[in-house]
């Protein structure tokens, strides 16, 4: 009996186990190189080399079997390495890490209770996950989205708990976006468990597990400002958020910047691959910007079944790179001007990596500005976003932790009052209302549950 099993040994093929009729104990290379010479044995049994164990003549089967699972547990753990990939620090992750020490310092004189930075939940970008806590994650998702609606009263079209955060969001998107509660609002609902628990308990030990992945920067996938639908993140893999769209015909997304309108990809149509391939979205459209079949009700909340869409687009992904969040986080010293340039200056053509993020994944619902939080891509953007905060905040923690800007509606429109610590979350069925200073801390914030950093 013949038996070759072949792997990569630097440069060269060798045969970890040989033919029946070899005497010798040498491994031999397949690149020619002279076997060497038989040595002469003793009385006893032969034997033979595999991966360095020794087997009585007659053990194949034996023999074979081991071999099959020490390959299978090889397989395993490559496979391991890959789902866990690492890179080099960009400069965002070199500013975190070297900013750590004023957190510590922080924390001594403002002791979090328990929460110190070695007892705190440290987010990790999703590449860092194995391949199991990835699917873990999308797996939640999926059960959300198999609970029934709490909402379905004021919104005919939810039809599930997942719907219900697209609700909540519709609704308040004209006092939670370019106000006082742009980063709490969206922050907020995906850290904790409330008295509406069974709406999050399934995700919300998964997000302070691990998320922040988003194309404004590396945490997406170093790489992924320009070529963002080829990265783990959108590849259409068991462990990826899903693939990219089909191919369909759309005139772009237009909005003031480095185009006039942000040209499409190759993308636009249903998402065939990956988690979410058989998802449905529910709700909307609204602010559409492709061709969708109009909601039965103005306000978007009727019953409007239809795939999920993506069109993953590198021209938007363009304004995301590493280099844009670092200056959004080191050159901006008050709170006024990092929510401004963070959110967008598209009177200036700048369209700022919120919105930059937002219409890297584009399509239905991630395109549209009120129901964006259908695409499950939302909610790792929307971390990263926290990251991003925490990271300008980490900077000056004594002023920061205390600092608010704009006003209580979304660009002053109406006109409102200045939005300060005391205003109220306001998040619906989603959370229970607590005021803005409670949701200013990873560390301590919201009456000590808040207890995490970014990695």
């Amino acid at each position: 009996m013949t038996v070759s099993i072949l792997c990569k040994a630097g440069k060269k093929n060798v045969l970890l186990m040989k033919d029946d009729n070899s005497r010798d104990g040498h491994v031999e290379n397949t690149h020619g190189i002279p076997k060497k010479g038989k040595k002469k044995r003793g009385p006893g049994p032969r034997i033979k080399t595999l991966f360095f164990l020794w087997f009585p003549e007659g053990s194949e089967r034996q023999a074979i079997s081991l071999v099959s699972t020490m390959l299978l547990w090889t397989t395993a753990f490559l496979a391991s390495l890959v789902a866990a990939q690492t890179y080099p620090p960009d400069v965002v992750d070199q500013l975190a890490a070297a900013s750590l020490p004023k957190v510590k310092e922080w924390l001594a004189k403002n002791p979090q209770g328990n929460c110190t930075l070695e007892t705190a939940v440290r987010r990790k970008e999703w590449m860092d996950l194995t391949l199991a806590q990835r699917k873990e994650y999308t797996n939640a998702v999926l059960c959300l989205m198999s609970k029934p609606a709490l909402t379905s009263s004021a919104a005919p079209g939810a039809k599930s708990r997942f719907d219900d955060y697209i609700v909540v969001h519709v609704q308040q998107t004209p006092r939670n976006h370019g106000s006082v509660r742009v980063y709490t609002s969206n922050t907020y609902p995906v850290l904790i468990s409330n008295p509406y628990a069974d709406l999050l308990l399934t995700l919300a030990p998964l997000l302070r597990m691990a998320l922040r992945a988003s194309p404004s920067q590396r945490v997406w996938i170093q790489g992924i400002s320009t070529d963002p639908a080829n990265s783990p993140l959108f590849d259409g893999s068991e462990g990826s958020m899903g693939g990219n769209g089909a191919k369909a015909s759309y005139n772009g997304i237009m909005i003031p910047g480095p185009y006039d309108r942000i040209p499409p990809a190759d993308g636009g149509g249903c998402v065939t691959t990956g988690p979410f391939k058989n998802m449905t979205v529910n709700l909307g459209p609204i602010a559409p910007i492709l061709q969708l079949t109009r909601n039965p009700r103005a306000d978007g909340l009727g019953y409007n079944p239809r795939c999920l869409r993506r069109d993953i687009n590198k021209n938007s992904a363009a304004v995301t790179s590493a280099k844009d969040v670092y200056d959004v986080i080191t050159k901006n010293n008050d709170a006024h001007w990092f929510q401004t340039v963070m959110e967008g200056q598209f009177p200036q053509g700048k369209w700022g990596i919120h919105a930059g993020g937002h219409y890297t994944v584009g399509g239905d619902p991630g395109g549209d500005f009120y129901t964006s939080p259908g695409d499950p891509a939302f909610w790792l953007h929307h971390t990263m976003i926290d990251r991003v905060w925490w990271i300008w905040q980490i900077q000056n923690l004594e002023k920061r932790l205390k600092e608010v800007s704009h006003t209580r509606t979304m660009s002053n429109f109406p006109p409102s009052a200045n939005g300060t610590l005391d205003d109220l979350s306001g998040l619906g069925v989603l959370a229970p209302d607590v005021e803005v200073r409670e949701l200013m801390s990873t560390m301590g914030g919201l009456m000590g549950k808040f207890c995490y950093i970014y990695e």
